[in-house]
């Protein structure tokens, strides 16, 4: 493999005989010299096209055909997401057309705490959304007295507060381990896994808390998602109406797609106890929720629901309109 590793680590800081890294190289596909160029197109593909797709939802949520709160918390996910893509595929395409696939300490620290900020913001955000589907379908007709616009930027500034504090006391606990050996990450970014292992201290104990915050984070939100689902299947089913059942139904799947696309690509990697040992499988899957799961969210969201493609034609009649008006003056 011809990767200028040695360059980097010749850059470490050396204290008595003991080395301290001071940047890590991000090995990624380098072993893969051929597959570079083609991973870097799809890649910048996938990024340009998550970018345009949040933001149309978040263009298209303005509507005031989609003042509500299902429709704010959305425009909350798609900008979420805009952010999560950005922490990671700038940096990979860069290393995909570069053999200096270095980051430094502090900046690999920064990239880690933003993921894990918007990830775990992103966790409490859905469960957020359960909720709001709950009170839409069980409790229609106090709905809008519920999720009034105070309680649904509480709910955000909570999701958001618990992924600051979850990311940075995760954060300040991986870099004040000792890193004096190696400062290669078998990763495409600087993520809790791939870091502990290369520390020179015991991680035993590190690996167990980490897996039990890992459960409480994940599965905190997802037992409120999973109990809502519960209670709205229960009302949707005692509907006597078909078409109401349908409509009901049909408000709830996208955001069904959405959590099961997320948690079930996190729950490979950050639920065994031994992924620790298998960074290289969890490479793809890595992949797919950093990059597929934010450009699938924009399609699962217009393509069913039938008020966000009305506001998409809205959108681009008005476009049409306006660029018709200026021609003709």
């Amino acid at each position: 493999m011809d990767t200028p590793c040695g360059t980097h680590e010749s850059r470490n800081q050396t204290k008595g005989n003991l080395t301290t890294v001071t940047e890590f190289t991000l090995l990624g596909f380098s072993n893969h010299r051929n597959l570079q160029v083609p991973l870097f197109s799809i890649y910048l593909f996938i990024y340009i096209i998550t970018l345009m797709g949040n933001i149309l939802i978040i263009l298209i949520t303005i509507d005031t055909a989609l003042q509500t709160p299902m429709y704010f918390f959305l425009q909350v996910l798609s900008f979420l997401e805009i952010c999560y893509t950005s922490v990671t595929i700038p940096k990979m395409l860069v290393d995909f057309l570069s053999d200096n696939r270095s980051i430094s300490f502090v900046g690999c620290a920064a990239q880690m705490y933003f993921l894990l900020f918007l990830g775990i913001s992103e966790c409490f955000l859905l469960a957020a959304m359960a909720y709001d589907r709950y009170v839409a379908i069980c409790n229609p007709l106090r709905y809008r007295l519920i999720m009034n616009r105070r309680v649904c930027l509480s709910l955000v500034v909570l999701s958001w507060f618990s992924g600051n504090m979850v990311s940075l006391v995760q954060t300040v606990w991986v870099f004040t381990l000792l890193f004096c050996g190696s400062n290669q990450i078998n990763y495409f970014f600087c993520d809790v896994l791939p870091l502990i292992k290369l520390s020179c201290t015991d991680i035993t104990s590190y690996e167990m808390q980490l897996f039990t915050a890992t459960i409480l984070v994940n599965f905190t939100p997802f037992s409120l998602i999973l109990v809502s689902y519960v209670v709205i299947i229960s009302t949707i089913l005692k509907m006597a109406s078909t078409d109401g059942r349908h409509k009901a139904f049909s408000t709830c799947s996208s955001h069904l797609i959405v959590v099961t696309l997320y948690y079930g690509s996190r729950g490979l990697i950050y639920l065994r106890p031994k992924s620790i040992k298998s960074l290289d499988s969890n490479k793809v899957v890595a992949l797919m929720y950093t990059t597929i799961t934010p450009i699938l969210n924009p399609i699962v969201y217009s393509l069913r629901n039938s008020e966000v493609k009305g506001a998409v034609w809205r959108l681009l009649w008005d476009g049409l309109k306006g660029k018709i008006f200026s021609q003709r003056k």
